[in-house]
C-alpha cells in the first residue's frame, strides 16, 4: 500500500460568507500534490470537511494515508459522533438533525469504501506546522476562488 501524508485545512471569510478548501498530499517517493477551491456563501465547518472529502477523493488506489487536519469538528465527527448520528438515522443526542449530514455522508462512505487505512491527527492550526501552514495557504486562496477573486 502506497503510504500519503495529507494536510487539510479549511477557511472561511465570514461565517457564513465566501470560504475555501486547500490540501497538500505528499506520497512516499516525496511528490507532492495541491488542491484547492471555494464556494461563495458556506461555513468553516462546511469547508474543513470538503478539504478532507477532496483530499480523499484525490487518491487513486487504497492508501496508509496520515492525515492532519486542524478542525476538532472534523477529528471528534469522524472518530467520536459518526456511529452514533448514523445509528440515529443523523440524528444528534439532543434528536436535532445532523448539520452538515451531506458532507457527513460523503466522508463516510470515502472512508468505509475506499479502501485506505487512516491515521487521524490532530494539528493546532496556525502554530507553524509547515504541513498545515501550506494547507492554510490554499485554503485561503480557495477564499478568492469562492468569492469570484480568481
Amino acid at each position: 500500500m502506497n503510504q500519503v501524508v495529507i494536510y487539510t485545512d479549511g477557511a472561511c471569510k465570514g461565517n457564513p460568507g465566501p470560504g475555501g478548501w486547500g490540501a497538500l498530499l505528499r506520497s512516499e517517493d516525496g511528490s507532492e500534490k495541491e488542491l484547492c477551491g471555494g464556494e461563495p456563501g458556506t461555513t468553516n465547518n462546511r469547508m474543513e470537511m470538503m478539504a478532507v472529502i477532496q483530499a480523499l477523493s484525490a487518491l487513486k488506489r487504497p492508501c496508509q494515508v496520515t492525515l492532519h487536519v486542524d478542525s476538532q469538528y472534523v477529528i471528534k465527527g469522524i472518530t467520536e459522533w459518526l456511529p452514533g448520528w448514523k445509528a440515529k438515522g443523523w440524528r444528534t443526542a439532543a434528536k436535532q438533525p445532523v448539520k452538515n449530514v451531506d458532507l457527513w455522508q460523503q466522508l463516510d462512505a470515502l472512508v468505509s469504501q475506499g479502501g485506505h487505512q487512516i491515521d487521524w491527527r490532530w494539528v493546532k492550526g496556525h502554530n507553524g506546522d509547515p504541513g498545515n501552514e501550506r494547507a492554510d495557504g490554499l485554503a485561503n486562496k480557495g477564499v478568492g476562488m469562492g468569492a469570484g477573486l480568481t
